[in-house]
């Protein structure tokens, strides 16, 4: 039976780099997959997934509007699919995540979603949220804070370096904005604020 996976975690975890080898992995025994990114992220070029460590490959591209399901059923009836990989599902809208929980359940398609958690205020992202909730299976991608431990949290910081603790959720950047930390190292830096309190 295919499944709905969510494969989660903080910024330079390394998620884009272990969707990319599963993707080869099914392609190396002749297995058509199928991906999709953020098109809000542009960061490696419009419809390209890449990774810190230098490999990368085309993708479709989805925003709030993008209809999943069908783009996806589009893509299955050009050729046969055995997989789709969503990177940056911390994007998707709750509708989508259904969406995409339609393809596995009614397609038998399964569906492995990479993205993150928590945004840098502390809050789940409203399509982690529901991949959180309805996924059949989620995974925990590790990375580690300054001090070794396991970082489950990341600040988005300013030019000067300080901890940013409000503004708007989404702001599109890399090493230069955004620091995982451990929650400890995470509440220093914000000055120890619940989340999704103000200043």
């Amino acid at each position: 039976m295919a499944k709905l996976y969510f494969n989660y975690s903080t910024m330079n975890a390394g998620k884009s780099t272990l969707l990319l080898q599963a993707s080869h992995n099914y392609r190396e025994q002749g297995m058509r997959t199928y991906l999709l990114t953020a098109r809000i992220d542009g960061r490696a070029g419009t419809g390209r997934i890449a990774s810190r460590i230098g490999i990368g490959t085309e993708a479709d591209t989805f925003d709030e509007a993008s209809d999943l399901q069908a783009m996806i059923t589009a893509r299955r009836a050009q050729a046969p699919l055995a997989c789709v990989f969503v990177d940056e599902a911390q994007f998707l809208t709750p509708a989508q995540v259904w969406q995409l929980a339609r393809v596995v359940d009614d397609l038998n398609l399964p569906v492995l979603c990479y993205g993150l958690r928590v945004d840098f205020r502390g809050a789940l992202f409203p399509g982690s949220a529901t991949l959180l909730a309805i996924a059949d299976e989620m995974r925990e991608v590790r990375t580690i804070c300054r001090c070794g431990r396991k970082a489950t949290m990341v600040i988005r910081q300013d030019a000067e370096g300080r901890a940013v603790t409000t503004g708007a959720q989404v702001q599109i950047g890399g090493n230069e904005t955004y620091v995982s930390l451990c929650r400890r190292h995470w509440r220093e830096a914000t000055g120890d604020r619940a989340p999704g309190t103000a200043d």
